[in-house]
């Protein structure tokens, strides 16, 4: 079932969004060579507590740590560690917040010092590609409107869109329905309504879209060892286009 919020739960939702942004954006500042993803994560979580909020993935069916830290061929799902970031490794954040009630959720993929122009050309697809889906977020469309917009924008480039894991519903509950996938066909799924929010987030492959999941259970990467990117913002469907409640 979708739950469409009303314009109160959304002010709501803006708010949690917009912690969300503020922490990847002060944890994008910090990337560099040297760091861990634990160090990371503890100040993120530190962060988000600061601002009377909690971390949505802190637990969440068992999930160790505060923020996702996916490196490189790591898709999404990384559990933040002692490892050390390198100059011309990309880690793709994703992070979330519970703040009075109502969940945000969004995530960049960011380079480590000087990175290559491949490395780069596939940052900058796979947040374009999430803001040409974004064009065909509007009221009266299909869900699939904006699957197929994307998957069309990334393999303009010959790159590939992740099939395993989609994007999703969001409100009080992380994963609501209905999911969001970033492929397939236009004109399919539910039509979209004011009050709709959707977590819109493609995960772009240089090579196959094939993946796995690692032996610690969460962590997801490429099956051919490819670099992988990852763009998510939280989205509201608004009657006037849609709203990106994620960006500051």
């Amino acid at each position: 079932m979708i739950i469409i919020k009303n314009d109160n739960e959304i002010e709501y939702m803006r708010r949690a969004g917009r912690l969300v942004g503020e922490t990847l954006a002060m944890l994008e500042e910090l990337i560099k060579p040297g760091i861990t993803t634990a160090e990371l994560d503890k100040i993120a979580e530190e962060f988000i507590k600061k601002h009377n909020a909690k971390p949505s993935f802190k637990g969440y069916h068992g999930f160790p740590a505060s923020i996702c830290a996916s490196v490189n061929n790591e898709v999404v799902h990384g559990i933040p560690a002692n490892r050390v970031l390198q100059e011309g490794d990309i880690i793709s954040i994703d992070c979330g917040v519970i703040l009075d009630g109502f969940q945000g959720d969004a995530a960049r993929t960011i380079p480590v010092g000087k990175i290559s122009k491949e490395a780069e050309n596939l940052i900058q697809v796979t947040e374009t590609s999430f803001f040409k889906g974004i064009e065909k977020a509007l009221v009266g469309n299909r869900l699939t409107d904006i699957s197929a917009s994307i998957q069309t924008y990334v393999e303009s480039f010959n790159y590939s869109v992740v099939r395993d894991f989609v994007g999703h519903g969001i409100g009080r509950n992380m994963h609501e329905d209905p999911e969001v996938p970033n492929f397939g066909r236009p004109g399919r799924g539910p039509k979209l309504v004011h009050g709709m929010v959707l977590a819109i987030e493609p995960m772009v492959n240089i090579g196959k879209y094939d993946v796995r999941v690692e032996s610690n259970g969460w962590t997801v990467v490429t099956e051919d060892g490819s670099l992988s990117a990852h763009y998510e913002n939280t989205v509201a469907i608004l009657k006037n286009g849609p709203e990106i409640l994620t960006l500051i």
